[in-house]
């Protein structure tokens, strides 16, 4: 293991620029292309893509929204033609929409009691948008790929009934099956791997992320609230994709998830949580400022828990290389931090993008390769009986050489902070750093398991 101490240091600079690289055309259309690709190369004639509020990653993919209120579906036929099937509150949307689309209108997807003007059953609609009884192989995307190997993945689908029920009825002689992995396959997957302008992007949420729970790390104090801590995690309005967590002493009191008006008490456990578009930020300590503060029993957290812990992410930061598999990082992970001991049981590593968590290369024996344009997160989770859990995460970006010469030459604001984060994980925190990982936001391996200390943080030695 790494030497690891605890020093004082300056910490990173909070640098999101309140700026959104906004997706530029050009990348809209690599995006319909990659799908399309991904259609013939599979024979699926047409694509059926769910969308409501919370899974509509696949969707705004092709459309650069998701729809507020209400259901939606997208149809894109491999020819590359498309439909956009709306209820009432979003055909205003039909005129933003970053691919071209017929609007067609199904009031049922509207909110209850809303007009049923022009009422049509979905069946019918989905004829007009060519699902139709002529044979073919028709892939229904929701959110979620299945991986379970006792079932047929291609025949669970995570759309409702009456939606799965409608197509069925739409093309009687067609071959229905569950396609998300057209969208998010860790190997072969349109949305796995990003582009300079899709990095641009996503670096706005990551780093967003990341400031808020720096500012919520600071803000840590005797007797403030779950909830004056929480008012830290959201910011500018922009919608977090994942439950922002203020969460200190013992956790889900009533079955409540959200930050609550429980008080900070020196010695409690803290967790601190908030993600949105590009990656997520996460901390987990004690409220202390000293291993004298920490509870009775649990003196030697440090040894036992946090410090194993971050040498993981060291090793996890300097070993991940390009064109290496998911199951060697999964290795090296097991090698440095042993499940058996430390009891992490999902994915040492995951894919991110619009949603927090796409989907994984990183599996036990996984052949996948890690390539350039991957956004991953640094997700590992010990879990020590009768200790707190140690958590550091945030996002980084894998890119070879072509791809950091995009992002330098046309993000050269995204460009200087990226660097000004691997020197500061370099020269400070003492991390071999490679080349093609790149922080998405200054907090990446910035570490102060002691939340009243606030400038006490892991540094390799």
């Amino acid at each position: 293991m790494a030497e690891i101490k605890l020093k004082k240091v300056t910490p990173p600079q909070k640098d999101n620029q309140a700026h959104i690289h906004q997706l530029t055309d050009a990348t809209m259309i690599e995006r319909r292309k990659k799908v399309l690709e991904n259609m013939r190369t599979e024979n699926i004639d047409s694509l059926i893509i769910y969308c409501d509020l919370e899974h509509g990653g696949n969707f705004s993919y092709l459309t650069g929204f998701v729809t507020r209120f209400e259901e939606s579906l997208f149809v894109l036929h491999q020819d590359g033609t498309a439909f956009f099937i709306s209820g009432n509150e979003n055909l205003k949307m039909h005129h933003y929409s970053r691919i071209p689309a017929t609007l067609l209108h199904y009031p049922q997807f509207s909110l209850p009691d809303q007009p049923m003007a022009g009422e049509k059953n979905l069946t019918t609609v989905l004829q007009a948008a060519n699902i139709t009884a002529a044979k073919q192989t028709i892939g229904l995307i929701g959110w979620k790929m299945f991986t379970t190997t006792n079932e047929n993945n291609r025949k669970i689908f995570d759309v409702p009934h009456f939606i799965v029920a409608a197509i069925q009825a739409a093309a009687p002689k067609s071959t229905i099956e569950n396609r998300s992995d057209i969208f998010i396959h860790p190997s072969y997957g349109a949305r796995i791997t990003n582009n300079a302008n899709e990095i641009a992007y996503y670096e706005f949420g990551s780093s967003l992320a990341s400031d808020c729970v720096l500012n919520a790390l600071d803000a840590v104090a005797i007797d403030k609230t779950e909830m004056e801590i929480g008012t830290h995690l959201t910011r500018y309005g922009q919608t977090p994709n994942v439950m922002p967590i203020a969460a200190t002493g013992e956790r889900f009191s009533h079955a409540f998830i959200s930050p609550t008006d429980k008080k900070i008490q020196l010695g409690d456990k803290m967790s601190l949580t908030t993600g949105f578009k590009g990656g997520l930020a996460s901390r987990s300590g004690y409220v202390v400022s000293s291993i004298e503060e920490l509870p009775n029993g649990q003196k030697d957290y440090l040894e036992k828990v946090a410090k194993p812990y971050f040498n993981a992410v060291i090793t996890w930061l300097e070993k991940i290389e390009l064109g290496m598999t998911g199951g060697q990082l999964y290795q090296i992970i097991e090698d440095v931090l042993p499940k058996a001991t430390y009891h992490w049981h999902l994915n040492p590593g995951h894919l991110t993008a619009d949603e927090e968590w796409l989907s994984s290369p990183v599996k036990e024996n996984s052949p996948v390769a890690l390539t350039s344009g991957m956004l991953l997160q640094i997700d590992i989770i010990p879990a020590v009986s009768g200790f707190a859990g140690a958590s550091c995460e945030n996002g980084i970006a894998l890119a070879d050489s072509r791809l950091r010469q995009e992002l330098a030459a046309n993000y050269p604001t995204v460009w200087k902070r990226i660097k000004a984060r691997q020197e500061y994980i370099r020269q400070t925190l003492n991390i071999a750093l490679p080349d093609h990982v790149l922080p998405l936001s200054s907090g990446v391996a910035f570490y102060t398991p002691f939340f009243l200390a606030k400038d006490l943080a892991f540094v390799k030695e």
